[in-house]
């Protein structure tokens, strides 16, 4: 899939970028309690996922009153 064909947005995640947005998607996760199922480390592994998108999750998780798995 190129990123050009991957959405802005997804489900109820923030806005991260697509090369961020095509990982999550190729991963199976559209929604912000998906991401909470996974760990920083895990999301980090995935090809397009950087510090940046991790620090955007965390803070759109603390707002939902989740957090990262442990």
């Amino acid at each position: 899939m190129s990123t050009r064909d991957v959405p802005a947005r997804i489900g109820d995640l923030p806005p991260l970028g697509r090369p961020a947005n095509s990982a999550l998607l190729e991963a199976g996760i559209t929604t912000l309690a998906q991401v909470a199922a996974h760990d920083r480390r895990a999301l980090l592994a995935l090809h397009g996922v950087g510090p940046r998108a991790i620090r955007i999750l965390d803070a759109a998780l603390a707002e939902q009153g989740l957090a990262f798995a442990r």
